[in-house]
This record gives structure tokens, sequence and C-alpha cells, in this order.
């Protein structure tokens, strides 16, 4: 553990961020999985659930928890499975 008080706060403050991030992370890949079945089964409601996966990757992405480039290849894959 950390001497100094400003370390012992960074510490405190990146565990709370990385709890944050792992949740934000946890519900992305879930709603990803959900999205892939959907389309897979070719459920009635596949359209909704990949424009709810599609805004949980905007909002991860604007928490600066994934890369812009990554979303937007989540997006145009999701998309593309959509399409198809």
């Amino acid at each position: 553990m950390a001497n100094i008080k400003s370390a012992k706060k960074r510490v405190k403050v990146n565990e709370a961020k990385a709890l944050r991030n792992k949740a934000v992370k946890s519900d992305l890949k879930t709603a990803l999985k959900k999205a892939a079945v959907a389309v897979s089964d070719n459920a009635d409601n596949k359209a909704e659930v990949v424009t709810a996966a599609i805004k949980k990757v905007d909002k991860a992405c604007a928490k600066g928890i994934i890369h812009k480039n990554n979303a937007s290849r989540k997006k145009a894959a999701l998309a593309k499975s959509l399409a198809k």
C-alpha cells in the first residue's frame, strides 16, 4: 500500500473506476450476446435487441470504456448481422 496521501487516494479512485468500468463492460457483453442469439434465432424482436445493443456500445464509447474504432466495429457487425 502507498504511503503518500495522494497515492492512497489514487488507489481508491482507481478501484472505484475499475468496478464501474467492469460493470459497463459486462453489461455490454451481455447485450451483444443477446443480440447475437436474437439474430441467429430469427426472433420477432431482433431489431429492438440489436438497437439496444448498439445503444450500449455508444454509451460505453462515450464513457471512454471502449475505443471509438472498437465501438464502430461492433456496431457495424451488429448492423451486418441484422441485415442478413
